[in-house]
């Protein structure tokens, strides 16, 4: 069915022609036109009959009809639907919205007697029911679109959602009417924010609190959402927020005691949280009060606020794992099932930081994309007109702070922050879409910030004429307040009765917390560099790894591999069959058809990571005539827990804050991001240091994540050769990580089995910078039977030098690829008196292990630090110090890059003259042994 807007948004012109054959199937069959078009017609149509008649349209008895006229009145609701948020009172400081001609009539030729003379079918939708003409319909949408919300959605391409918005704004099946008890209700909930923030200011002056005054419906709104969240049966909601209003919400959305927070403005509190017996106070920084989240359970809903670091959006990518992963289903075989209503996903947001920061459309990116999709996120802007000082003219080009949204697809809710029932209304409405497009949704809070960025900020010096307003302005408690009153709900008196209720509540606290203090509580523990890995068991039997071999490259039955991986596969299946060597991808799809046959969840993302981006893993396949996809690990038999991989968006800071996220609240799953090449993990840095490595310390949150970043000097130039190791070791500290830079399959085998049994024993990131040109290189491929026998080793000792340790007057030692190069060079054969000893645990930093194995070589007075990295890169300054002290009165010399700007050389030929250099500096000059005697 067609009805009339659509039909006139097909033309470019008036179309007669069409109109005529709409009527022709409306005489056929009334039904078979939509209803607007049916009572259209049956006002109109014998008119139309005789103007689709040979005479004069002059001729038509009855008032002229001029068809142009119907064009424009359809013309005239369309763009009152789509545009009337710009003439809606959005603003609660009173700025005047800044309208559109297209909005008046006489920019569409119509005058009001023609509005009057018009049906009110024309306008259409259901604010043409009832109306007895199009003056009277046209004046419906006018309050609806164009009051004090802002119904933003023209930009959807959907037909559907158009629709449904449209009925559903129109019918206003979503307005909030509150009866009295429940005005009763919003206004109590109104008074406990605002005497809430009115104490703090007025008890704990200057301190830092990021009032929420101004918007202070936020709290109302999330009341709402999470009252129809209970009613649909949605049991966890995950929600991210930065500072602006947090404290609040904590108090009043979470259920943070009172007595909790004044006692943190009291410095009584140092904010440990319950987990902090767990491990004890080693490692624990904490972290302001604005940053820290919570988790409420009420009856059969939780409600988890994410912590988040000052870095404002960067927590949205993280909730959004965060939920992605408690909606994933992960104890059976083969891709995770997704119930998108096991959590729903709320985010909060900054007007500055919104369009500002670029994390926002990282995050909105993947709300569609399979691997990363949550069902629909509530997106609210806590909408403060202005940044720091920043007036919105100068920290966006868009109009609305929400534009960037629009491109993608997600319908946005302008709502004027100082009308209650109005900001309801778009909850309500927010809610229904996101449960029935299962999309994101934004509301569009706008209010004013009633202080300055922080409260011992002075707004005065930059918006002095704005905050003149401001002060003078009535806040949405006392605007309420005296809408009840107007109404005879509430007297003045009770008013202020409520008032002093709460603010006496608060008073009584403070006396009591004062009265039992006994001084600030601290509890640090004395700092540590890294304890031993507990040693746990990773060899699988070899008949095991056979059969998990075989079936990992199963094929279906008439399946049509492309011929270029057949040798490959073949050559795997015969590999462990005959017990020979393996590669570095081989052995990783061992460890994760092991792990997944002892019922470990493994989700695996990253850029290409499904090929791999040295066409190395190929853990899916192909096939080569119909392109359908298989992926053996997810049809094993052998498996009890399911197997994701994901191919992510081209980004870094957005997929890496998803797989924290998914991390954290997946504990018994092998959580791991793969980066394209290591050094993209830069874009990244943000999560990394504010999260994935200080998140234990700041907030007693757990993680067990793993990235995977390719490192090693090949001659790619400065941008793919180093994966930045010196600043992971320069983030490390009070075994808050796991850094690995290993040499062999079999280690990065161990390895991963290893960070898997301890993702629940003692789970912490692991970092592994792995290998490019190592993934097929002989030296670095192991026999299987070392995936049956041992475990992860932090050092490996020379395999060369057992019989010959005496001789041995250089040691070097050295982590990662460059082992390859110099046990490949003709020299390390030619040099006798030489042993390499690999370090491939860089952190927590193996002193026994180093102690152990440098014991060995006593006649080793020349010992080596070597690295291909420059001087001020890679591990030296990490390990030179500590590496110094168990060497006792030997010397310990560097050998490597110098100090450099940049990683690595542009030119493969420097690059190569460079190699040959450090190889060659290795075996220079080697001290003979001292005679006996």
């Amino acid at each position: 069915m067609v009805d009339v807007q659509e039909a006139l948004e097909r033309l470019t012109g008036l179309n007669l022609g069409y109109i005529l054959e709409l009527y022709e199937d409306y005489r056929r069959d009334p039904a078979s036109v939509e209803p607007s078009w049916r009572a259209f017609f049956e006002q109109w149509g014998p008119r139309l009959e005789q103007l689709g008649a040979p005479a004069p349209a002059a001729a038509v008895a009855g008032p002229a009809f001029d068809f142009s006229k119907v064009a424009a009145v359809v013309q005239l609701a369309q763009r009152i639907r789509h545009r009337g948020h710009r003439a809606a009172r959005l603003d609660p400081l009173g700025s005047p919205p800044p309208g559109d001609p297209a909005l008046e009539p006489a920019y569409h030729g119509l005058t009001p007697e023609d509005l009057a003379q018009l049906p009110a079918t024309l306008v259409g939708g259901p604010a043409a029911r009832g109306a007895r003409n199009a003056a009277e319909a046209i004046e419906r949408l006018r309050q609806i679109y164009c009051g004090t919300i802002g119904y933003d959605y023209g930009h959807l391409q959907d037909r559907t959602e158009r629709e449904w918005l449209e009925e559903a704004i129109e019918s206003e099946r979503f307005r909030v009417r509150l009866d009295p008890a429940a005005k009763r209700a919003l206004l109590e909930r109104l008074t406990a924010v605002e005497v809430f923030e009115r104490y703090l200011h007025r008890t704990f002056v200057g301190q830092k609190r990021f009032s929420i005054e101004g918007t202070d419906m936020l709290v109302p709104i999330l009341d709402e959402i999470l009252r129809q969240v209970a009613e649909t049966g949605i049991p966890k909601v995950a929600m991210g927020m930065a500072h602006r209003g947090r404290l609040n919400v904590l108090a009043h959305v979470l259920g943070k005691p009172y007595e909790q927070i004044l006692a943190e403005f009291m410095g009584l509190d140092h904010r440990e949280p319950a987990s902090l017996t767990e491990g004890g106070t080693l490692g624990y920084t904490g972290d302001v009060k604005y940053h820290m989240g919570g988790v409420r359970a009420s009856g059969e809903l939780q409600v988890i606020l994410a912590n988040n670091p000052s870095h404002l959006e960067f927590v949205n990518p993280v909730v959004e794992g965060m939920a992605r992963a408690l909606q994933d289903r992960r104890t059976d075989p083969g891709c995770p099932a997704q119930d998108v209503d096991a959590c729903l996903p709320i985010l909060i947001h900054g007007d500055a930081a919104f369009p500002g920061e670029g994390i926002v459309a990282e995050t909105l990116n993947m709300s569609g994309i399979p691997g990363y999709s949550t069902g629909g996120t509530l997106h609210i802007i806590v909408n403060n007109q202005l940044g720091y000082t920043t007036e919105p003219q100068e920290g966006r080009s868009t109009f609305y702070a929400s534009d960037p949204a629009r491109g993608f697809e997600i319908p946005v809710f302008h709502v004027n922050a100082d009308d209650p029932e109005a900001c309801l209304t778009a909850a309500r409405l927010a809610f229904a879409y996101r449960q029935r497009f299962h999309k994101d949704v934004l509301i569009d809070l706008i209010g004013y910030r009633r202080w300055g960025h922080n409260e011992g900020d002075e707004p005065t010096f930059t918006q002095p004429v704005m905050y003149r307003q401001i002060g003078q302005h009535p806040t949405v408690r006392e605007l309420w307040a005296r809408q009840l009153i107007a109404q005879g709900i509430v007297t003045e008196e009770e008013v202020a009765t409520l008032e002093q209720r709460y603010l006496a509540q608060l008073q009584e606290i403070r006396q009591k917390l004062l009265s039992q203090a006994t001084g600030p509580r601290h509890g640090h523990g004395a700092s540590s560099d890294g304890r031993s890995v507990i040693a746990v068991p990773t060899a699988v039997p070899l008949e095991q790894l056979k059969e998990f071999n075989r079936q990992a490259h199963t094929l279906p039955a008439g399946f049509n591999l492309n011929p270029k991986l057949r040798r490959q596969l073949q050559r795997r299946l015969e590999a462990v069959e005959r017990e020979e060597a393996i590669d570095w991808a081989h052995a990783e799809l061992l460890a994760f058809a092991s792990l997944l046959a002892e019922g470990v969840p493994i989700r695996l993302t990253g850029q290409d990571t499904i090929r791999g981006t040295f066409s190395q893993r190929h853990v899916a396949f192909y096939d080569f005539e119909t392109g359908e996809r298989v992926i053996p690990l997810q049809t094993m038999p052998a498996a009890r827990a399911s197997f994701a991989v994901y191919n992510s968006p081209l980004s870094e800071a957005g997929p890496l804050g998803f797989e924290y996220g998914y991390s954290v609240q997946a504990p018994e799953a092998l959580v791991l991001w793969e980066a394209q090449f290591g050094d993209f993990a830069n874009v990244a840095q943000v999560i990394i240091d504010q999260f994935i490595v200080s998140g234990w310390a700041k907030w007693r949150q757990r993680s067990a994540l793993v990235l995977l970043l390719p490192h090693g000097y090949e001659g790619q130039g400065p941008e793919h050769s180093s994966a930045r190791l010196e600043r992971f070791l320069q983030l490390a500290a009070e075994d808050n990580v796991r850094i690995v830079n290993c040499t062999t399959a079999a280690q990065y085998f161990h390895l991963l089995r290893r960070q898997a049994a301890l993702r629940t024993l003692d789970p912490r990131p692991l970092i592994v910078m792995t290998p490019k040109s190592l993934l097929r290189h002989p030296k670095a491929m192991s026999p299987v039977r070392e995936l049956a026998e041992g475990v992860f080793h932090p050092v490996l000792d020379d395999p060369t030098a057992a019989n010959r340790r005496s001789d041995v007057t250089r040691l070097i030692l050295s982590s990662g690829k460059v082992y390859v190069d110099l046990v490949a060079s003709p020299l390390f054969s030619e040099s006798r008196h030489v042993a390499i000893v690999r370090v491939e645990e860089l952190y927590p930093f193996p002193e026994e292990e180093l102690a152990t194995v440098l014991a060995r070589y006593p006649n080793a007075r020349d010992v080596v630090w070597l690295q291909e990295e420059p001087k001020n890169m890679g591990a030296w300054t990490f390990v030179q110090p500590r590496l110094q002290p168990l060497l006792g009165d030997r010397t310990l010399r560097y050998i490597g890059r110098p100090e450099r700007a940049s990683p690595a050389e542009g030119l493969a030929e420097m690059h190569e003259q460079e190699q040959a250099r450090i190889v060659a500096e290795a075996f220079a000059g080697v001290p003979e042994p001292a005679l006996p005697g």
